[in-house]
């Protein structure tokens, strides 16, 4: 079956969590959290939970086994907290939590980053894959890198990761 045929056939309203990292922003304040679910409706797709959680990794790895048990969600979509800052542990935790790892999507999102913004992009820790039946994806926190996830990667493909994932 083609790319195209999987992605036709492919589940059509993908039940989304987002979660934003951030020790500073609010719920009015949270720009690319509230891009994310922006987008995904403008797809589609319904927002299924949203929190803002500080960068703190026990809360962090706490709200993310929260998410990923719910019936009710086919993927969660995290921003922020991927940077090398002392404050970053997004990455670390989501990392922990990934079972089969989409190294592809770091890897493009960095590239398609670079393009945008050059060098600083090699500083992402943008990840994706697979935790406990779920779409695991974790961006950076900047609107700019947001939007482009969203546009780029994911909204033309979360149809088809989670179909995979749910073998149809």
């Amino acid at each position: 079956m083609s790319v195209a045929e999987h992605k036709e056939k492919g589940k059509r309203n993908i039940r989304c969590f987002v979660v934003t990292v951030s020790d500073t922003r609010d719920e009015n304040t949270d720009t690319s959290g509230l891009a994310i679910k922006s987008l995904l409706t403008d797809e589609g797709h319904p927002c299924a939970g949203y929190r803002i959680v500080k960068d703190e990794p026990a809360q962090i790895e706490a709200l993310l086994n929260e998410a990923l048990v719910q019936p009710n969600v086919d993927a969660v979509i995290v921003n922020g907290g991927t940077g090398i800052a002392p404050r970053d542990g997004t990455y670390e935790v989501v990392s922990r939590l990934l079972e089969k790892k989409l190294d592809g999507f770091g890897e493009i999102f960095r590239y398609l980053s670079y393009l945008d913004i050059g060098s600083a992009a090699i500083m992402s820790r943008a990840a994706a894959g697979t935790a406990r039946g779920k779409i695991l994806i974790s961006l950076p926190g900047s609107s700019g890198a947001v939007k482009l996830a969203m546009e780029k990667l994911i909204l033309p493909e979360i149809r088809h990761m989670v179909s995979q994932l749910q073998g149809k």
